[in-house]
């Protein structure tokens, strides 16, 4: 199970129990929906910053993967440079097929 689906069912099952809890408390009515209206904004103040925790750390693995396959391009770069100097500097030979 992916990371991302326990933290959503810890908040769901968060939501859920708080919701309950309060409304089955015994207070008035104006009183309940106050109640709810704090805990749905508790738990999306809390929401928010755990989708913007997951959210920089996706760019940040994301920067480093860019990062690595930019020095591997720069790596093969240099290589594909080396060996085509090389070629060129190398007299063509003849091969044993070519008459």
């Amino acid at each position: 199970m992916s990371s991302e689906k326990v933290v959503l069912g810890v908040l769901a099952g968060v939501a859920v129990g708080a919701l309950v809890g309060v409304l089955f408390a015994p207070a008035k009515g104006s009183k309940t929906r106050k109640k709810i209206l704090r805990k749905g904004e508790d738990i999306y103040d809390s929401s928010k910053e755990k989708v913007d925790d997951l959210m920089e750390a996706v760019i940040e693995k994301f920067e480093m993967i860019k990062d690595e396959v930019s020095e591997y391009a720069e790596k093969i770069k240099g290589e594909v440079a080396n060996y085509a100097e090389m070629k060129m500097s190398k007299p063509q030979e003849t091969s044993k097929f070519q008459k």
